[in-house]
């Protein structure tokens, strides 16, 4: 039986570009295909990569050597495509977030779970040095047990696309409607669940803004949103995700990850861990195994932090903390490893967690069930900032199944 992917990438914007190369040189996909609303878009991706245009996403759903599916849509069109794909026997991967309601996320779930299908969201975070480094240290005891950790997503408004910027009734988008770069790193270095969440917004002034009642499709006034989550097994996060916010880089990061026993902290391109002894605490500069080693070859550089602080060495170049996900992966060839990759060399790792799982016929990382997990805590918490703060409960939907 054969097994690879015939992959549709649903939607030709600028960041589906990033991705198309990557599955078409992965050694488990046999053919990749593009669509677009816009002719355009798809006849621009078409004569770039050399791909097959499909008129509709009808014509996706229909296709019969079409076994796949990659949803690059406005996010807010995540929920209702996945699903429909999901019920015409196509694997999804998705672009983050899962979707915008509560009950899409369930459904996305069960339909995962009634179909037997591939879904996987690709959420670059997981693969992020910093949450890999947090991830490992507290499985090797580094930290004791979990307490309290911090995250945040500080992407600029000014800093999207200008495609984005300019529909303004899609752009103001609820932040924690988008909450899982900051989520994902925490819960899945922690390898635990929110139950509860308490969020509060900044509502926005500036005289651009998109963030107005009556002007978005929302009715959202929230530029920046904060929270904090309590977890399964007592632990708290706190989560920000801000959009009018002076801050480039790194756009997503944990700043914070404590235990009973030691402590992880983060500044710009400084990784610092300490850890409780009987006269007090030892320190040690982990930057060199967290940061990219192209970053870390230029650190003496005298404009070194002012290009930290634009996002230099952060796209493709490969951090230590990765080499183990490289060494794990023995199938991929050259050629695909060649390709470039993206937001900290993870776009090359969430390719191949998906055409894998399809291949294989497994789970991929981010699984619907995981998926949920990272999502619907941001969905709740944009619900209790609209509320003055009030303190929720965060449905689950239960662990992944063991195959």
């Amino acid at each position: 039986m054969n097994n690879k992917l015939r992959v549709c990438i649903i939607g030709c914007g600028e960041f589906a570009r990033c991705f198309v190369p990557l599955f078409k040189t992965h050694p488990y996909v046999e053919k990749v295909f593009v669509c677009d609303l816009v002719p355009e878009k798809a006849r621009s991706y078409s004569e770039k990569f050399g791909v097959e245009i499909i008129g509709s996403f009808e014509e996706v759903l229909e296709r019969k050597d079409i076994n796949s599916v990659a949803v690059f849509v406005q996010r807010h069109l995540h929920g209702p495509i996945v699903c429909r794909a999901l019920r015409a026997g196509k694997h999804v991967y998705s672009a983050v977030p899962m979707a915008s309601t509560v009950e899409e996320c369930g459904e996305i779930v069960s339909l995962v779970k009634e179909t037997g299908l591939t879904y996987m969201m690709g959420e670059t975070c997981i693969y992020y040095p910093c949450s890999i480094f947090c991830r490992r240290a507290l499985k090797d005891g580094m930290f004791g047990n979990f307490v309290y950790g911090e995250a945040q997503y500080h992407h600029d408004l000014s800093h999207f696309p200008a495609d984005f910027r300019n529909d303004r009734p899609a752009s103001a988008v609820p932040p924690f409607l988008y909450p899982t770069h900051s989520t994902a790193m925490l819960l899945n270095a922690v390898g635990d669940h929110v139950v509860k969440v308490s969020a509060v917004g900044y509502r926005d002034v500036e005289p651009d803004t998109p963030y107005r009642k009556g002007e978005n499709t929302w009715d959202n006034e929230f530029s920046n949103e904060f929270s904090l989550m309590q977890l399964s097994r007592g632990g708290t996060i706190r989560v920000n995700e801000c959009r009018r916010i002076g801050y480039k880089a790194p756009s997503s990061y944990i700043s914070g990850f404590y235990g009973t026993q030691g402590s992880y902290q983060f500044s710009n391109a400084q990784h610092i861990v300490t850890h409780l002894t009987p006269d007090g605490v030892t320190l040690e500069d982990v930057s060199d195994e967290v940061n990219p080693r192209e970053m870390t070859r230029h650190k003496s550089d005298a404009d070194f932090k002012e290009k930290v602080a634009n996002h230099a060495w952060q796209w493709t170049d490969q951090s230590p903390m990765q080499d183990e996900t490289v060494a794990a992966r023995p199938h991929l060839t050259e050629e695909y490893m060649s390709v470039s990759s993206g937001h900290m060399n993870s776009h090359r790792f969430l390719i191949d967690d998906f055409c894998s799982a399809v291949y294989n016929g497994t789970l991929p990382p981010v699984n619907a069930w995981a998926a949920a997990r990272y999502t619907v805590p941001g969905l709740v918490a944009h619900k209790s900032a609209q509320l003055g703060g009030v303190l929720l409960d965060v449905p689950d939907f239960g662990d992944a199944p063991e195959k």
